[in-house]
């Protein structure tokens, strides 16, 4: 597999905590630790506009294309929407009790979901003035992530602290299955084709599940030297991203390591994939654009 590089720049932040790709502009939205989220331009290599958000770390943001929105979750618990062409903030409320770590938009329906330190996951309606839809509950320690079902969009997955991963089916108030297998916390969690699920933790393994019977059925210890901060799914790749600042590539078949890449920017807390082949990495000192 081969990467070219073709934007590489330094935000200025401690760290940034969330990288998203725009499906047609060549655009790549980054988080910042210090409250901003900046717009670049990934193709002639210029910051489109930088937005101060708030006074507290932006852990997630994503561009919400079919709105024309751009959506930010801090560390102040409050959701806030942007518009994406005049950049004012639209919209904002107090989406949870703890810090946000995660939203995802629903791919069909007006939903944004986030989940928080409060152990929480809820879904937002934003056709119905940002209504709480549904709220999981469940979770036993801070939930880091949620991913969506991509061949099944009602499915959600979350990935916790509390070393377990929980399926939830929109609709119904308990989760319809937990993946336990882990030693420490799980941070991150992706859907792998239709019958697998990946998902990394804090034990530095790289856990793949049957979807159907919820047991592990691989498992890459010690993948990494340090925390597995974030990984993502590309056709036949598995991307992870690591504090030990290094971005693995994975066979997703044969669980063989493809590549791996440092680029000297400090830890990985987070990956981007846009179905182009287009990849963001956000590091402790800036973000990186890659084309496969």
């Amino acid at each position: 597999m081969d990467f070219d590089a073709i934007s590489k720049f330094v935000s200025h932040s401690d760290r940034v905590k969330c990288v998203d790709i725009h499906p047609v502009k060549p655009w790549v939205l980054t988080s910042l630790h210090t409250g901003v989220v900046q717009i670049w331009n990934y193709e002639t290599k210029t910051l489109v506009k930088a937005i101060q958000c708030c006074g507290n770390s932006v852990r997630s943001a994503k561009f919400i294309p079919r709105k024309n929105w751009i959506s930010t979750a801090s560390d102040d618990r409050k959701v806030r929407i942007f518009n994406s062409e005049s950049f004012d903030m639209i919209h904002e409320f107090e989406a949870h009790s703890d810090f946000i770590r995660s939203i995802v938009i629903h791919p069909t329906l007006p939903y944004l979901i986030s989940v928080s330190d409060d152990k929480t996951i809820k879904v937002w309606d934003w056709e119905n003035e940002w209504r709480l839809e549904q709220q999981f509950d469940g979770h036993e320690h801070y939930v880091m992530q949620v991913a969506i079902n991509p061949y099944d969009t009602n499915v959600l997955i979350s990935a916790s602290l509390d070393k377990t991963l929980k399926i939830w089916k929109l609709g119904e108030e308990t989760d319809i299955g937990t993946l336990e297998g882990h030693h420490k916390g799980v941070n991150c969690v992706a859907f792998l084709g239709k019958s697998r699920i990946v998902s990394g933790s804090d034990d530095r393994s790289i856990r793949i599940w049957d979807y159907e019977t919820k047991s592990c059925i691989e498992s890459l210890e010690r993948s990494h030297q340090h925390n597995i901060t974030f990984l993502s799914s590309f056709n036949d790749w598995i991307i992870s991203g690591s504090e030990d600042n290094y971005v693995k590539i994975w066979n997703s078949k044969s669980l063989r390591l493809g590549k791996e890449l440092n680029f000297e920017m400090g830890r990985v807390w987070c990956i981007g994939i846009e179905e182009s082949g287009i990849i963001s990495v956000g590091f402790d000192s800036g973000a990186v654009v890659l084309k496969i």
